[in-house]
């Protein structure tokens, strides 16, 4: 994609990072209703309308800046969708089941783009195709890193989530007391490099075995 304008850039990946995380949080809610909470259901935050889940800043600033500074990645967030946890059928349980959904949801969507792209190969790839394949290939990309990303065992990631739901109580408590901290400790690894050396291989990976399954050797991503 490095051929193309920024407005272009801004085009191919808008829609792929407003359904990534939206369908992201919107999963968070719809596991936690399934499992005994409604929080999210009874604030209107089930809805697929990406205006309900927009974050100034997570939704269009830091993807819009990312873009603009040709980093090579895009990435975002969504007002977190409302879980009460002592509202699910077993708190602890249940907890990582909703937080799992998340990144559940972002590798279906990786799938969903990778037949897309499959289409847009298969066709040529020329004139509304060459854009349908540019958009195919973001939309896998920014779901990889946000389902790899989120898989990470740190607080308020939803892999902190899921640890807990396996850990002893005592162990799991240690852990939540991490959150406040949480954000500051990812910023370090971004900066320091330690996230990327952790992140790149298992988006290598992924992304590797997505393409494989749909044959798709035209594009490589690491």
């Amino acid at each position: 994609m490095q051929d193309l304008s920024t407005i272009q850039l801004i085009a191919v990946w808008a829609l792929p990072v407003l359904f990534a995380i939206t369908l992201h949080e919107v999963a968070h809610g719809w596991v936690a209703r399934f499992y005994g909470d409604h929080t999210a259901a009874a604030l209107g935050r089930l809805s697929l309308n990406p205006i309900k889940h927009v974050d100034p800043v997570g939704t269009l600033l830091v993807p819009a800046m990312l873009l603009l500074l040709q980093t090579g990645f895009v990435f975002g967030w969504a007002k977190p969708v409302p879980v009460i946890m002592g509202n699910l059928h077993q708190p602890r349980r249940d907890m990582a089941k909703v937080a799992l959904a998340g990144p559940g949801a972002n590798l279906i969507m990786a799938l969903f783009w990778a037949v897309l792209l499959k289409i847009a190969i298969a066709a040529g790839g020329q004139g509304l195709m060459q854009g349908l394949l540019y958009m195919s290939a973001a939309g896998i990309l920014i779901n990889l890193v946000l389902m790899v990303l989120n898989l990470f065992p740190v607080p308020p990631l939803d892999g902190s989530r899921v640890l807990n739901g396996f850990l002893p109580e005592a162990l799991a408590r240690k852990v939540d007391r991490l959150e406040p901290y949480g954000l500051l400790i990812v910023v370090a690894l971004l900066v320091t490099g330690v996230l990327g050396k952790l992140l790149l291989p298992m988006l290598a990976l992924s992304s590797s075995l997505l393409l494989g399954l749909f044959g798709i050797t035209e594009i490589r991503f690491f």
